[in-house]
């Protein structure tokens, strides 16, 4: 009676400090989630909601449904676009308490495991912006667990909860691939393969394969956009990315965590207790090798960790017990401690003056690399931190250009922006303003540019005019980004009237052009 009576505190007690944890975590993105405006990438994905499909030229589906139901839920201010990866965020938190559990450990490594996660900077940084990055993390989380418990039980059902998760992760990101792959090369190198002959195994494919087919069938139906938009990425952005530079990512990103994550591998190649979960091990280094053969972006490996920094904080909660009790109060200061100086390169706890002062000192102590851009040269802010501010100006500019116009030119208005993250703030903004969509050739804006125009006017936002100015008499620059911080800073607005030389005609065969590449029924 007495023994069912403190396991039933201890569970309420490990209950509890998990309870903390997330409670913890939500508050530190409450707190600092509207300091900036919203991201370009999040303007682009917000659109997604207004045009549901089964795949996006450069995102998987997941993220418009996402957005569709997060703004049903909770509306589209700044706060309400960020609440859904906030809570994605102390989900996360949670899952690794529970895997540290899963893997015997006692109140103090699940504290520790989750102080971790809460307290890593790069982890702070995705469950900050509504991306798809943020629910990827979970989804790796959600796999590794299953896997976790399929190789402890051998409990071949297992195998279906791996096959819903392979399959939703990636109709949200198709990175989950990598670890897809990635465990069943290491199952082989195990004395667990025999897991691959069950049934279950087969039924796990076939579950992800038919919720991956519709996405596979759009893909298809429009020339595969993700290979197009793969072999561009690697060619403006991950040709840049050094293999020094991928490597001393790997500590950076997750610094609090470290201790954890690096005891939790040695724990789980080297321990004979652990051997049954070894397969983890080896998945984390499948998918290492992968990513460094394939210039992959540092940020690419942070779903694996999270199961690392769980049997880490298992591990050193078991030396601890009985001797070098000290590692505990010293492991969490560290933590602490650790997090102080790239704090505001993880959350926008300073105003942009105060970040280029701070990125400027933060630099002599070695600290610049956050300030390394894709182009591989070094700015005054963190990339993403340029891409959260002057979007309203520009917005507000347009707005107010659309709002001065005749009702003839209203109604026969064509607003463009040259990139997704304009014309994607400008939809955000201008659906407020009650003004028409945007169009751009910018990702998947190409798929929702009308086919053809009828106008008196256009609203241009590019920095260059060479390639309309022969079809409209009057081109006039009306605004531009004044926002010394954003990275579109003196991007101008140009008011274009009097369309001349067949205008219409040349976007229309331009239009048809570019879609002919994407999507197949053109070319037919």
């Amino acid at each position: 009676m007495l023994n069912n009576v403190k396991i039933r505190i201890g569970l309420k007690s490990d209950w509890f400090v998990i309870l903390i944890l997330a409670i913890i975590k939500l508050i530190i993105h409450f707190l600092t989630n509207t300091n900036y405006e919203l991201h370009r990438d999040e303007y682009l994905y917000l659109a997604f909601a207004d045009h549901l499909d089964f795949g996006y030229f450069s995102n998987a589906p997941a993220i418009g449904f996402l957005a569709f139901i997060s703004r049903l839920l909770f509306g589209s201010t700044v706060f309400a676009v960020r609440l859904l990866p906030a809570l994605t965020g102390a989900a996360t938190v949670v899952m690794v308490c529970l895997a540290v559990k899963e893997m015997g450990g006692k109140k103090w490594a699940i504290f520790m495991a989750g102080t971790a996660v809460i307290l890593s900077p790069a982890y702070l940084r995705v469950n900050w912006l509504f991306q798809p990055v943020s629910f990827d993390l979970l989804f790796w989380l959600l796999a590794t667990f299953f896997i976790l418990k399929l190789v402890q039980t051998e409990n071949q059902k297992y195998w279906l909860a791996l096959g819903f998760t392979w399959g939703l992760g990636f109709l949200n990101k198709y990175s989950i691939t990598f670890l897809a792959l990635g465990f069943l090369v290491a199952l082989l190198f195990t004395d667990k393969r025999n897991l691959l002959q069950s049934r279950y195994f087969f039924y796990h494919l076939l579950i992800g394969f038919i919720l991956i087919l519709p996405n596979l069938i759009w893909q298809f139906n429009h020339n595969w956009p993700v290979v197009f938009h793969m072999n561009n990425l690697y060619r403006t952005q991950l040709v840049n990315v050094l293999l020094s530079d991928f490597l001393l990512a790997q500590p950076l990103m997750t610094l609090p965590a470290l201790p954890l994550w690096l005891c939790g591998l040695i724990y789980l190649l080297f321990y004979k207790e652990s051997k049954p979960l070894r397969v983890l091990a080896y998945t984390f280094i499948f998918v290492l090798l992968v990513l460094i053969l394939l210039h992959g972006k540092p940020y690419y490996t942070l779903g694996i960790y999270l199961v690392l920094i769980a049997g880490g904080a298992v591990f050193i909660e078991k030396i601890a017990a009985v001797r070098y009790w000290l590692i505990k109060p010293l492991l969490l200061l560290f933590m602490v401690v650790i997090i102080i100086p790239g704090l505001p390169f993880s959350l926008p706890v300073l105003s942009f003056e105060e970040m280029v002062a701070y990125g400027r000192e933060s630099g002599k102590y070695g600290l610049d690399g956050f300030l390394y851009w894709e182009d591989g040269r070094r700015h005054s802010l963190p990339q993403d931190y340029a891409d959260m501010t002057g979007w309203a100006e520009l917005a507000q500019i347009v707005i107010s250009t659309y709002d001065n116009l005749s009702a003839a030119e209203k109604s026969n208005c064509f607003i463009y922006g040259e990139n997704y993250g304009q014309a994607g703030a400008v939809k955000y903004y201008g659906k407020k303003a009650g003004f028409p969509e945007p169009a751009s050739f910018s990702d998947n804006f190409l798929f929702w540019a009308p086919d053809s125009i009828k106008l008196q006017t256009a609203i241009y936002i590019n920095d260059d005019t060479t390639g309309i100015s022969p079809y409209f008499g009057i081109i006039e620059q009306i605004g531009q980004i004044t926002d010394p911080y954003a990275r579109e800073n003196g991007l101008p607005v140009y008011l274009c009237r009097h369309p001349r030389n067949g205008f219409e005609q040349f976007y229309k065969e331009k239009t048809k052009q570019l879609k002919s590449i994407f999507i197949r029924s053109l070319n037919n």
